[in-house]
């Protein structure tokens, strides 16, 4: 990892030695304690990485040895046959140690589902056996807001030329979900290509204030070639095979998110935690930060509201379950009725993050405003993701659902 600090040798050095002698968990605990090991390491030097703003290479690296990757794959392959309410718990632990990484894992995992939401039964079994094995780690050039990459049907082929204006994690990717639209056509086509190969030009144009170690910047898309077989959904004839479940892809994105902000807010009670305790200077004729009475009032506050968050969060994972368990099962009614639930969490997890990431200095005071601290990363990190799509749109949902009984139409973003 790239850091300006030593962490214990016994901590990075020998970590992806000891998850290669441990192998896979196996148990819903054991992917969570991986999680925390890897949180663990990645807090060590947060502050310092999000300084020096470099591409996460060594980050990722450790990520993919970790194998938290594999958390959807088949056993068989090296996988863990996880299912989202435990990948929801991984991506808080990751998070709450980088909220960069956290998001580039969130986003890995919805893209290596993109086959089990919309593909074809082959595509399914042969796309999640080759990404296991390999240990991929996918990104996404799909920015339903950019509607400027085209699709070329060349025979047994699919050509995709255009550009995508954000495009997360592609840059340290093995694999690549695109999407384009099909020439001559309003067909949209989506398709994994490999990232490394000369058509797939990224721009080191992400200098956003937050979620700095993300990657996501835009990227150029010159005469990248697909077979038809690869273009998810698409059966030999070239139709598209649709269904409900196609349209999970937004509900289960919603918690996705989520699990991103409250991982950020956790990591920002940690470490005001750790700074009243070390640093932190009493008033009010308290000698100690941490018997102060406004100190414990504000940080019991956002505790509650953090673990509140996180019990909804759970509680809607859990009842996402068996649509995903039952995936041909799924109409546009219970999508629908999820979707609202989904959006629920959204709204919550948007304004929790919030909230703990901009008053945590009523307790750290003014020294904790040092640059070296760089708490400023945490509300800086939830801020600039929680502006992906306007929270608003979500509310108005709920709203029209419990007044009008309307269930969201499926979009990009509904």
């Amino acid at each position: 990892m790239t850091s300006t600090q030593q962490p214990p040798a016994e901590v990075v050095p020998g970590a992806p030695e000891k998850w290669a002698q441990e192998g896979t968990p196996t148990t819903p605990e054991g992917w969570i304690a991986r999680a925390k090991e890897l949180r663990d390491i990645y807090a060590l030097d947060d502050a310092a990485r999000d300084r020096a703003n470099k591409t996460p290479y060594d980050e990722i690296a450790l990520l993919k040895a970790s194998g938290l990757g594999r958390l959807f794959g088949p056993v068989e392959m090296g996988g863990g046959a996880g299912e989202w309410p435990l990948a929801y718990k991984v991506i808080r632990e990751v998070a709450a140690g980088d909220g960069s990484i956290g998001h580039l894992l969130g986003y890995h995992y919805m893209w290596f589902n993109v086959p089990r939401l919309a593909g074809t039964p082959e595509q399914i079994t042969r796309i999640e056996a080759e990404a296991t094995r390999n240990n991929w780690i996918m990104a996404g050039a799909i920015n339903a807001r950019d509607n400027d990459v085209v699709v070329r049907d060349d025979g047994d082929y699919l050509v995709f030329n255009g550009k995508k204006n954000f495009a997360t994690g592609v840059k340290i990717s093995d694999v690549t979900i695109l999407e384009g639209v099909l020439e001559g056509t309003d067909i949209h086509v989506v398709a994994p290509v490999p990232t490394n190969q000369p058509g797939m030009i990224t721009h080191d144009n992400w200098d956003n204030m937050g979620q700095r170690l993300t990657e996501s910047g835009s990227t150029t898309i010159k005469e990248v070639r697909v077979p038809w077989k690869d273009a998810i959904g698409f059966t030999p004839d070239k139709k598209f095979h649709e269904r409900a479940y196609a349209t999970m892809n937004v509900p289960l994105g919603q918690l996705v998110f989520g699990a991103i902000w409250l991982g950020i807010a956790a990591q920002a009670l940690d470490e005001t935690a750790v700074y009243a305790h070390k640093h932190g200077k009493g008033w009010g004729g308290y000698d100690r930060l941490i018997d102060e009475p406004r100190v414990l009032d504000v940080l019991g506050d956002l505790t509650a509201k953090l673990w509140a968050a996180e019990a909804l969060m759970d509680q809607i994972a859990q009842e996402g379950l068996e649509l995903h368990r039952n995936p041909d099962a799924v109409t546009p009614r219970s999508r629908g009725e999820y979707k609202i639930r989904s959006a629920s969490v959204k709204i919550i997890a948007d304004a929790t993050a919030l909230e703990i990431t901009s008053r945590i200095f009523e307790i750290t005071g003014a020294r904790s405003t040092s640059e070296k601290f760089r708490f400023d990363r945490f509300w800086r990190n939830a801020r600039t993701h929680t502006l992906h799509d306007p929270v608003f749109y979500q509310k108005q949902e709920i709203g029209n659902f419990l007044l009008h009984n309307e269930i969201p139409k499926p979009g990009w973003y509904s």
